[in-house]
C-alpha cells in the first residue's frame, strides 16, 4: 500500500518529463494517488501529450491562474467528478526575459507584476478556487498544499525578480498556513535545489548553478535526478506529516545550510 494510497492530488506545472512537476505525479501515481494535471493555452497540448507518458493517463484540466474565470471553470470541473481534493501541487513560475538576468532595473513594473502574479499570488488564486475541495479534505483527515521553492533567503546571480517572486511566495505560504490551518490544510514547500528542467533552461547562466552545486552540497547533488524532490513533495501529501504547516523543506543536498 502506497502513501498516499487512495489521495486525490491535482498538480500543476507539467510540462516535458523532465518537469519536477512530471516527478510528483508520477511518484504520486505509483503510490496510490488518483492524479489530474493543469495546462494551458498553447502548453496544454504538450500537457496532454506528456500525462500518457505517466503510470495512468490523468485528466488534463485548462488552468491559466492569471484568468479568473479559467480557475472557477475547472474547479467545477474538478467538482463533478471528485469531492474533495486532498493535495494540490503549485508548480508555477514565470518571468519575462527582461527580468532575468539583466539586473534589477532592468523589468518595468509590467514585467515584475506578471512574474509576483504568475509565481506567487497564483498559489493563493488556486487555493481560493480549490478551496471548497480542499475543506473537504480537510473535515475528513486533512488536506495538503504544496509549492515548489527555490531557497529565497539570499540574492542569487542572474535570477532578479523570479527571485523576488520566490520569496514572497514563502511569505505568502506562511500568511496561508495562518488562514488555512483551523480548516484542516496544510500549506508547505519544498525548496528545491537546481535541477535541469525546461524552466531552469530559461534562466540565463543556469550552468554555473549546475557547476557549483554539487561541490557546496555536503551531500553532493546530481542536476538530472528529481527523485528526491519528488519524494518531499508527495511524503508531504501523505499522513506521515500531519502537524508541520507554514514549512519550507529544503530537498538540495544540504547547500542552503553553508557558507560561501
Amino acid at each position: 500500500m502506497g502513501i498516499v494510497e487512495g489521495k486525490r492530488i491535482l498538480v500543476t506545472g507539467v510540462l516535458t518529463e523532465e518537469s519536477l512537476a512530471f516527478a510528483v505525479a508520477r511518484l504520486a501515481i505509483e503510490e496510490g494517488a488518483e492524479v489530474v494535471l493543469s495546462g494551458h493555452g498553447r502548453a496544454l497540448r504538450i500537457t496532454e501529450r506528456v500525462a500518457r507518458k505517466l503510470p495512468v493517463t490523468p485528466e488534463v484540466l485548462e488552468v491559466d491562474v492569471a484568468l479568473p474565470e479559467q480557475l472557477a471553470a475547472a474547479a467545477a470541473r474538478l467538482a463533478q467528478r471528485w469531492d474533495r481534493l486532498d493535495g494540490l501541487l503549485h508548480a508555477i513560475g514565470y518571468a519575462p526575459p527582461e527580468a532575468l538576468g539583466r539586473g534589477m532595473f532592468a523589468a518595468d513594473w509590467e514585467a515584475v507584476a506578471t512574474s509576483l502574479n504568475v509565481s506567487a499570488y497564483s498559489l493563493k488564486a488556486l487555493v481560493e478556487h480549490f478551496g471548497p475541495l480542499l475543506e473537504a479534505a480537510g473535515r475528513s483527515g486533512g488536506a495538503s498544499v504544496v509549492g515548489l521553492d527555490f531557497d529565497a533567503t539570499v540574492a542569487w546571480p542572474l535570477y532578479d525578480w523570479m527571485g523576488v517572486a520566490k520569496a514572497a511566495l514563502e511569505s505568502l505560504a506562511r500568511y496561508l498556513a495562518r488562514d488555512l490551518g483551523g480548516q484542516g490544510i496544510r500549506v508547505n514547500l519544498v525548496a528545491a535545489g537546481p535541477v535541469r528542467t525546461m524552466a531552469a533552461k530559461s534562466i540565463p547562466g543556469f550552468g554555473a548553478f549546475e557547476d557549483t552545486w554539487k561541490e557546496r552540497a555536503p551531500l553532493g547533488w546530481d542536476v538530472t535526478d528529481s527523485e528526491p524532490v519528488a519524494r518531499a513533495c508527495v511524503a508531504l501529501f501523505s499522513d506521515w506529516f500531519p502537524a508541520t504547516t507554514g514549512e519550507i523543506v529544503h530537498v538540495d543536498g544540504g547547500a542552503h545550510a553553508l557558507g560561501a
